[in-house]
Formats: structure tokens, C-alpha cells, sequence
């Protein structure tokens, strides 16, 4: 795939040759540490009616921890952004860091005693995930700059590999332990890990032409409004991604909650557990496939059959969620649900150029955030006030605004590299 890549690195002075400097290495750590992510942020999901259940908790108070998770991720992205461009030969640092933090916040779930703490783990948890996306994100776009939607959906399947599997084995555990016995187990994993990943990415920042210092904050500022400033048309892809975003984040929990307390599905905990991971599962088949297909024909042909058919679907759990109907409703929303991320994430790189990757990842997340951060509590007010139907029905109409604003938006037509066959 990218071979010719791990060669320029001869000179890089320190460093001695090895394993860990090949592109297949970096493609296959950073895309297991994102599994591990995704494994534990999933899971939650399917504990979450036993949390619901410890702590008495309205759909309010549901939609708040999700609220939380979005907020904080959101909040860290926008700066995190920027200062992952400038920090680039401490990257192996930062994601050191994000992995131990991560196993810190799931020990504060585990134990909190009430529902406040409860936001704080979720909040330090979410703090740690999203600073971990920007320099993984930001390396494999560097590394992987002909094949950009193949290498970073590539690293998005890491995540979605812990997406299955994680859901799948906390409905088993949940058998036999209660959801604070797994989250301590869960704890630590990544404190563990922590040690492998510094030993792995050490050096993952270091590029070719290490001379060039980093640039200051406030230039880097400066670059990553000149982008917007010069292509406007990231202002669509934005909108399109916030709108998305804001659907996706009251989706899951109210999913969950949907298929955990719903007296008439009635699920247990194991079967929950395989729902989810279905969900999931296929995504994992059709998200490389998607960000294939948009590198070769163009975003735009993937995404909008993807939003109709995430509004449609949304809207059919309620006349058909159960049994065999909600089965191959659930198969068909892991579809689109997972792929369109990393194609929209592929779109504004399209745009922007090398130096502002980051930062503009950054500006994006933030506003995807920032919009998404509220979708939950309205999600979570409906579901008090009128039950589940109103929830999804809500989110299914946030898609079908999406699809209508991609429509009128002009996307840039993906890079070829150089050596094309074209």
C-alpha cells in the first residue's frame, strides 16, 4: 500500500530502524488502540439500562451523560486540534497519555457513588477519546495521503472491531457481573496499555523534514481560518457533519434504552448485548467499502443515498421494531450509521492542505460537537414526555435535514495520487 513511504525516514537521527517505523505498523497500532476506545464507549451503551436502573435515572438524565460525553470531546477538540499540529514530534506523548486517562475516567464510572460523579468519569473518559482521534487521525492522513478515506476508514474498522466485539461481551459479563465489577476490569486495560503505546509511537511524530519548527498557536490559528475563509464550501461539509453528529449521539443511548426497558421486546442483558453488536457489525463490513467506493466515484454519490436511507430507517423502528422487523432494521441502519463519518472527514481534507489537517479535524469535531452536544437532552425530553416513538422520530427528520443541505453543497473531487491509473 504505502511502502515507499517508510523509507524517507532514514535520517530521522535518534531513531533506530525497525518494526516500528513501517506503515503497516502504524496502520495496525493506532487502528488497535482506537479498538480499545471503542470497545469500552460502546459497551456503555449496553449497560446503560442497568446504570438507568442502579441510579433511577430519567431520559433527561440519560441524555445528559451522553450530553456530557459530546460537550467534552467537543471542547477539547477545538484547541487539541491546533496543538496537536504544533506538538507533532510529542505525539507518542499525547497518545500515551490519552490511553492512561482513559482508564482512569472508566475507575471513576466504576465507583461513583452518585450520579455527578458519574458525568465526571464520562467526562474524563471523553476527554481521553477524543484527544486520541486528532494525532492517530492526523499521522495515517500524513502516512496514507493517496489512499486518505481508505487509510483512515482502515482505522476507523479498529474502532468498529471494538464497537462488535465490546457490546457482544459486556451482554455476557453483564450475566454475571454487575456493570461496576466490568467497568473496574475495564479500568484497567488501558492503564496497561498506556505503557505499550509509549513504547510503540515513541517516534510516530518525527517526519521527514524535522528542521521545521512548529508553527506558533496563533498562526496556526490563522492558516486554519485562512482555509475556511478560502474554501466555503467547508461550511457545508461542516453543517452536514454537525446535523449528522446530532443525530448519531441521541440515536445509541435512546436505542439502547428502547431495547433494554422496553417491557414488550423485553431483552436481556446478553440479547441487548448482540443487538448492539449487530448494529455495529455490519458497519464494520460497510464502512471500508463506503470510504472505497467515495474514493473512486466521489463523496457525494455515497453519502446521500446514506442519509435517506438513515431517516427512513429511524422512522420504521416505530411501526416495525421487534422481533425479525427490528433485526433487519438494525442490520440496515449499521449500514449507513458508522460509514458516513470518515467520508465527510475525507471530504474536508479534500479541501484543506497538509499543514492545517489537524487544525481543521479540530474546527470540524468541535462544531459537530457543538451541535451535537444539545441533540441528546431534547432527545432525552421528548422521550420523557412522550415516549420513544417521539425520540426517533426526532432524529430521523435531523437526517433528512442533513441530506438536504448536503444536496445544495459543492464537494471538492477526491485527490489522485500521482502514480494513478488514470
Amino acid at each position: 500500500m504505502a511502502e515507499s513511504h517508510s523509507h524517507h525516514h532514514d535520517h530521522a537521527h535518534e531513531e533506530p530502524k525497525g518494526i516500528r517505523n513501517t506503515a503497516q505498523f502504524i496502520l495496525t497500532g493506532l487502528s488497535g488502540g482506537h479498538a480499545v476506545f471503542h470497545w469500552f464507549s460502546q459497551s456503555f451503551f449496553v449497560m446503560l439500562p442497568e446504570v438507568v436502573a442502579t441510579f433511577g435515572l430519567s431520559g433527561l438524565q440519560v441524555g445528559a451523560v451522553a450530553a456530557t460525553r459530546e460537550m467534552v470531546s467537543g471542547i477539547i477538540a477545538l484547541p487539541g486540534g491546533v496543538v496537536t499540529d504544533m506538538l507533532r514530534r510529542h505525539w507518542g506523548a499525547v497518545l500515551t497519555a490519552c490511553m492512561a486517562l482513559f482508564g482512569l475516567g472508566w475507575l471513576v464510572m466504576g465507583v461513583a457513588p452518585f450520579y455527578p460523579i458519574l458525568l465526571i468519569g464520562m467526562a474524563i473518559v471523553a476527554a481521553a477519546a477524543s484527544l486520541w482521534h486528532l494525532p492517530a487521525t492526523a499521522a495515517l492522513s500524513h502516512r496514507f495521503s493517496h489512499h486518505r478515506a481508505s487509510a483512515l476508514s482502515l482505522h476507523g474498522v479498529g474502532g468498529n472491531i471494538g464497537d462488535v466485539l465490546g457490546p457482544a461481551l459486556t451482554g455476557v459479563l453483564l450475566v454475571t457481573l454487575s456493570w461496576r465489577g466490568i467497568l473496574s476490569i475495564y479500568a484497567a486495560v488501558p492503564l496497561f496499555l498506556a505503557f505499550v503505546v509509549f513504547w510503540a509511537f515513541r517516534n510516530i511524530g518525527h517526519s521527514e523534514n524535522d528542521d521545521s519548527r512548529p508553527a506558533r498557536f496563533r498562526e496556526q490559528m490563522a492558516n486554519t481560518r485562512e482555509s475556511f475563509k478560502e474554501h466555503p464550501r467547508l461550511w457545508g461539509i461542516m453543517a452536514v457533519a454537525g446535523l449528522r453528529g446530532m443525530a448519531n449521539v441521541a440515536f445509541l443511548p435512546f436505542l439502547a434504552l428502547y431495547l433494554g426497558l422496553d417491557e414488550e421486546l423485553g431483552l436481556g442483558n446478553a440479547s441487548l448485548g448482540l443487538h448492539i453488536a449487530l448494529l455495529v457489525g455490519v458497519g464494520v463490513v460497510a464502512t471500508p467499502a463506503t470510504g472505497y467506493i467515495s474514493d473512486r466515484l466521489g463523496r457525494k454519490l455515497v453519502l446521500i443515498p446514506g442519509l435517506i436511507g438513515l431517516s427512513a430507517l429511524t422512522a420504521l423502528l416505530i411501526p416495525f421494531g421487534e422481533g425479525i422487523g427490528l433485526i433487519i432494521i438494525l442490520a440496515l441502519l449499521g449500514t449507513f450509521l458508522f460509514s458516513d463519518q470518515p467520508i465527510l472527514t475525507a471530504a474536508a481534507l479534500d479541501v484543506v492542505g497538509e499543514q492545517v489537517a489537524a487544525s481543521t479535524l479540530g474546527v470540524f469535531s468541535f462544531s459537530r460537537f457543538a451541535l451535537a452536544a444539545a441533540s441528546p437532552l431534547i432527545a432525552g425530553q421528548l422521550f420523557d414526555a412522550q415516549g420513544i416513538e417521539a425520540a426517533f422520530l426526532y432524529i430521523s427528520g435531523i437526517y433528512l435535514l442533513a441530506t438536504i443541505v448536503l444536496l445544495a453543497v459543492p464537494l471538492a473531487p477526491p485527490q489522485r495520487a500521482a502514480g494513478h491509473h488514470h
